[in-house]
């Protein structure tokens, strides 16, 4: 039985670890939340503080992309992040604060070190396709 548990856990994806779309959308939810108040980013999402279908629009976009990239059971059909962040003209200290605010939102959620350092690597990966300045 022990045997067999310890197998199971070595096959959990990390979209299963994050509680799948409920999990993932509580940690969007809180960025989000984050991004608003921060204030190296938040003067890019207080325009739409008074467009709650814009934000909720945001949201299930990011919630997509992250179910889709962390092993969840849906492709991601959204425009790709270079796409989707074009003209932003986003630079290094405004991604590494919404990476920051993610991280901070996952701690805050009780997620465990080791999950928080394999969904740290997501950022880092697309940081090339971001940043434009």
């Amino acid at each position: 039985m022990a045997q067999t548990l310890a197998k199971d856990l070595d096959t959990v994806t990390l979209y299963e670890r994050l509680g799948g779309a409920a999990g993932i959308r509580r940690i969007v939810d809180g960025a989000v939340a984050a991004h608003m108040d921060n204030p190296l980013i938040g003067h890019r999402f207080q325009p739409y503080a008074d467009r709650p279908d814009r934000v909720e629009e945001i949201k299930q976009h990011t919630c997509d992309f992250f179910a889709a990239g962390s092993g969840g059971p849906d492709a991601y059909s959204g425009r790709s992040m270079t796409e989707a962040h074009r003209g932003m003209e986003i630079g290094g200290a405004e991604y590494d604060a919404a990476a920051d605010d993610i991280l901070r939102t996952m701690t805050t959620l009780g997620y465990g070190p080791a999950t928080c350092a394999e969904v740290r690597e997501i950022p880092r990966s697309l940081k090339p396709e971001i940043i434009h300045v």
